[in-house]
């Protein structure tokens, strides 16, 4: 099967850092399955970045999907903007049942092979303050109304830059902080029926991988393929056993029985969360 069969009609869902990349997959996927679909980035206009995508054009592709999609420019790392942005949800909406805390910055010029000693003391804060303290914010706004509803899921895009070296040591420290976000947030929010897990996707087919050279497609996974498991999550009934969690999107896979966009099931990666099988 090529998707998880999720339905997701009705339900109110946020995906940080939407322009493109896992962002925007994760909220093509939850458009196909028929959510209503918030998504942020920091510029709503054509990219600057020579990376392609916007705000409008994810926007676009979820309806295409089905989806209806709302575009929201957000820096993520502005306090006030991003809780005038659940202020708006809550006031058009009533309601938020999925957060995908996905929002994510990298440094300019970053290159995995420069000691850290040696790069900009900027570098911590670009990863940190978008990426691991965003998640935190996001989540901290999230929980109150999902705490309210008795209902809730709460994914962080993290990777397996939590366990091995990948970028820069403030890259791992992040992802590894996303993780221990996803299990410390879990045991407060189990009693009110909110599920927090961290997902890792492994080489995605982004616009940023694809502009590098070398890159075997092979072994690399569609944008989407984050987005299918995270349906998945939030259409089980049993999601609290996923809980306070980290998982492959390849364990995810194999949990709901999906596969990419394509009909193909990308290779496993060798890297597994602590504790965990996949």
């Amino acid at each position: 099967m090529t998707d998880p069969s999720g339905n997701l009609t009705n339900r109110i869902a946020l995906v940080t850092g939407a322009s493109r990349g896992i962002g925007k997959g994760c909220a093509l996927a939850l458009g196909a399955a028929g959510a209503t679909v918030y998504v942020t980035g920091r510029a709503q206009g054509p990219d600057t970045a020579g990376l392609g995508g916007s705000l409008g054009e994810t926007v676009q592709a979820v309806e295409a999907r089905g989806g209806q999609g709302i575009a929201v420019p957000c820096d993520h790392a502005n306090d006030e903007e991003v809780e005038a942005l659940f202020a708006r949800i809550e006031r058009e909406q009533g309601r938020l049942d999925v957060l995908v805390n996905n929002a994510f910055a990298v440094p300019k010029r970053m290159d995995p092979r420069t000691p850290f000693w040696e790069t900009p003391i900027s570098d911590w804060d670009v990863m940190i303050d978008v990426g691991t303290r965003s998640a935190y914010v996001a989540s901290h706004h999230a929980a109150q109304v999902m705490v309210r509803d008795g209902r809730g899921l709460i994914v962080n895009v993290s990777s397996a830059g939590a366990v091995r070296y990948f970028h820069h040591i403030a890259y791992g420290i992040g992802k590894a902080a996303l993780d221990r976000l996803a299990k410390d947030a879990a045991r407060p929010l189990a009693e009110h029926g909110v599920a927090v897990v961290s997902v890792w996707p492994y080489l995605v087919r982004t616009e940023r991988v694809m502009q590098m050279s070398g890159v075997d497609e092979t072994i690399t996974e569609s944008p989407e393929f984050t987005g299918l498991g995270i349906v998945a999550l939030a259409s089980d009934p049993d999601v609290m056993r996923w809980t306070g969690r980290a998982v492959t999107t390849h364990g995810l896979a194999d949990a709901y029985d999906f596969t990419d966009v394509d009909g193909t099931l990308p290779p496993d990666q060798p890297w597994r969360p602590p504790g965990t099988g996949k």
